[in-house]
């Protein structure tokens, strides 16, 4: 190894002012996971039932066979979650970005067209909500390339967002190949947008968040409270909230699952949350396709 692959430096001890609308100190963005319908099932073709992100904590997949508890656990994010979760944003006209498995949303056109009218962002959260990381780089490629066009013919636009999450190595490779895409997501490495290049081509990365995240409901020594989560993200939003005040403002994301915090004891915390966010004045809050555009005209790559 003459070069070391990755980039541990970042931006380094002094961060860039991001340049927030308004002057803002903090820009904070929600993301609701819609994975309900396309995750492991032999259903869908699989070989196994999922074991992930469910009331189940360490469920195992079942070869071969249907999962009825995980399959009514997903249901159940489709059917209720959902549209709390979608009450919730739309009644304090909060914007949303929704990471939209393509299968997942061809078996619920009525929750489409309820994202559709609430002016949510669909990015694109794969084909299939399942692991990539034995995928060829050819057999990923095509997923993507089925999500983009499913996708495309289910919501009426192209995604301009990317986030497949149970990534490979090739993903954001494929990503930048790709070319159409305004981000990518698939990282949990800044609090700011970055750019990468990648066989001659830039990609702007908005990262993603796996702390600040519902999942961890659903994960060993996780929050197991509302109160814990309430709790976690908002000192997670006070000390950005200070340091952009102090002159280094930064993004902070927000991960939601309707099956998760879609649950009447979670969604409590997350609302105080949002109440606490809109009791302050210098936030921003945004879709991942606002910051996306704001970081291509404020912060363009640099050629070198």
């Amino acid at each position: 190894m003459t070069q070391y692959p990755r980039d541990m430096r970042g931006y380094g001890r002094t961060t860039p002012d991001p340049k927030w609308p308004g002057g803002a100190n903090i820009c904070v963005q929600f993301v609701v996971n819609y994975e309900e319908g396309g995750e492991n099932n032999i259903l869908h073709g699989d070989a196994a039932s999922e074991a992930f992100l469910s009331e189940i904590v360490g469920a195992a997949a079942w070869p071969g066979q249907r999962h009825w508890n995980m399959e009514s656990i997903y249901e159940y994010g489709a059917r209720s979650g959902f549209w709390r979760l979608w009450r919730m944003f739309t009644e304090r006209n909060m914007p949303v970005t929704v990471f939209g498995v393509a299968s997942a949303l061809a078996r619920s056109p009525e929750q489409v067209a309820a994202m559709k009218e609430a002016e949510w962002e669909i990015a694109s959260h794969g084909l299939k909500w399942i692991e990539y990381k034995d995928f060829t780089a050819e057999a990923e490629r095509a997923h993507m390339q089925e999500a983009i066009a499913l996708h495309t013919e289910i919501v009426g636009e192209r995604p301009l967002g990317w986030y497949t999450g149970r990534t490979s190595i090739h993903t954001l490779d494929l990503v930048t190949q790709e070319g159409g895409f305004l981000y990518c997501a698939d990282s949990y490495a800044d609090e700011l947008p970055y750019w990468t290049r990648k066989s001659d081509k830039d990609q702007l990365v908005v990262p993603y968040t796996l702390d600040a995240n519902d999942m961890r409901f659903a994960t060993p020594q996780g929050f197991n409270s509302g109160d814990q989560f309430f709790a976690y993200l908002k000192d997670s939003f006070d000390v950005l909230y200070r340091e952009g005040a102090e002159g280094a403002a930064k993004m902070m994301s927000v991960g939601l699952h309707c099956r998760l915090v879609g649950r009447p004891g979670r969604a409590a915390a997350l609302a105080r949350f949002l109440d606490y966010v809109q009791g302050h004045d210098k936030v921003w809050v945004a879709t991942r396709l606002d910051i996306a555009r704001h970081w291509h005209e404020h912060f363009p790559p640099l050629i070198g």
